[in-house]
């Protein structure tokens, strides 16, 4: 794999020329969609394909990957257009196997509310082990709130991944999750209570397990947390449920002066078969445009790896750049979420030049109109980024935030490096 940084002057064609593969491949797999105007500074992922098949008349997909040993999973995740195709037409050129070896197997757990468009999902799933379903809600009285989720999880069970919920306390803002979480901590027949419509909830469905998502504990309540956890996954695992919570990085006492210093990490890993940590850029739009150094991630990691095993943690990144308008104003600015593709089109339509961060490992740039804004987000140079970082604290599984639309060049490079797991032996299916 090459990640290609445009330079001013380039074409697709020099491009294309330079490595020596097809101009519709490269716009093909990275999702390029100004093919007549690359902007300065993006980044496109070269891959060398090995093997090589044309469709004779007769193939089907299955009968494709039977031919090659390999799985229709991994099929999809080579040529990721064929999940929005009815049909394949002879004479056609896939990929059956790019050049470069794998490193390893990668646990992949993407996060995408009910309203997901259900073409993007499909194309989707073959990257994924877990599908986290956002949001179900509990309140004061333990009654957990339905959404429209049935579709999502039918057809995350028909590309072998596994549909997870997730649960967070009914709140307006981080605050009052923590109220009502101390509340719940407190009342045993209220978590006697809501255990109990969790478990209906997960036989009505059918999904593999919950992801019980608590940010903030106040540090009177860890002690009360972890003994809450053991209750839950205990209930859970007699019923043949998985167990798994979300925990932030400490980063957010940035936003609550609350930390995790002494939160029970060794006692958590006993409950529970996954932690995710997740960081603060998590769809945050209220907090500073200044970024997080990269060593500063790196150092809580290796602190919390430290005192539980890296197998058991889901390193949780987003897919979500931000548009901040200067100067910041603390309190009063807020950040406009973006996507990868639009942020592209964006520096396009300004003429502006995308440049690379050392310190946070993110691309970001500049533009005014009638005031002068910056832009940051990850391109495939934040996501190698982030996996290289995952390989040298020993992580073999990674939560992204999220999966509404097709990140290009996110797979590419994950594709590139690593086979994914799939869940087959799942409760009630498979």
């Amino acid at each position: 794999m090459i990640i290609h940084v445009v330079e001013q002057g380039e074409t697709l064609d020099s491009i294309a020329d330079r490595y020596g593969i097809s101009v519709e491949r490269l716009i093909l797999e990275n999702g390029i969609r100004a093919t007549d105007n690359l902007v300065e500074g993006e980044t496109l992922v070269i891959l060398m394909p090995e093997i090589i098949y044309t469709i004779q008349d007769g193939d089907t997909l299955e009968s494709i990957a039977l031919a090659h040993n390999i799985s229709i999973f991994e099929l999809l995740r080579n040529n990721p257009y064929l999940s929005e195709r009815k049909y394949i037409y002879p004479g056609e050129d896939i990929v059956i196997k790019y050049e470069g070896e794998k490193t390893g197997t990668l646990t992949t757990n993407g996060y995408a509310y009910p309203f997901i468009a259900m073409n993007i999902l499909r194309k989707t799933l073959p990257f994924l082990t877990y599908l986290s379903i956002y949001s179900y809600y509990y309140n004061i009285n333990g009654e957990i709130f339905n959404i429209d989720d049935e579709e999502l999880i039918r057809t995350a069970k028909q590309y072998g991944v596994a549909p997870v919920m997730i649960l967070n306390a009914m709140d307006d803002n981080p605050l009052e999750e923590i109220e009502m979480i101390h509340y719940l901590l407190e009342n045993t027949d209220l978590q006697d209570m809501l255990i109990s419509n969790i478990i209906a909830l997960l036989y009505r469905k059918g999904y593999y397990g919950v992801n019980f998502s608590a940010h903030y504990n106040k540090p009177e309540d860890r002690s009360l947390y972890v003994e809450f956890i053991k209750k839950l996954s205990t209930r859970l695992r007699s019923e043949g449920f998985r167990t798994f919570i979300t925990l932030a990085f400490n980063v957010f006492e940035l936003l609550l002066n609350v930390e995790y210093d002494d939160l029970e990490y060794e006692q958590l890993e006993k409950y529970v078969d996954n932690i995710t940590m997740i960081t603060y850029d998590w769809g945050l739009s209220y907090i500073s445009p200044a970024v997080l150094a990269y060593d500063t991630i790196d150092n809580l990691m290796k602190a919390i790896t430290s005192r539980i095993s890296p197998q058991d943690i889901n390193f949780g990144i987003s897919t979500i750049g931000y548009i901040w308008r200067l100067p910041y104003i603390e309190g009063l600015t807020t950040g406009q979420s973006i996507t990868y593709d639009a942020a592209i089109d964006l520096a396009r339509e300004h003429g502006a030049q995308i440049l690379f961060d050392e310190v946070s490992r993110a691309s970001y740039f500049q533009y005014f109109s009638d005031y002068e804004y910056i832009v940051r987000f990850r391109d495939a140079r934040g996501i190698e980024a982030i996996l290289l970082f995952m390989e040298e604290n020993r992580l073999n599984s990674i939560g992204i935030w999220n999966v509404m639309y097709f990140f290009n060049q996110m797979w590419l490079v994950i594709n590139s490096k690593y086979y994914i797991e799939k869940r087959r032996k799942l409760h009630g299916f498979f």
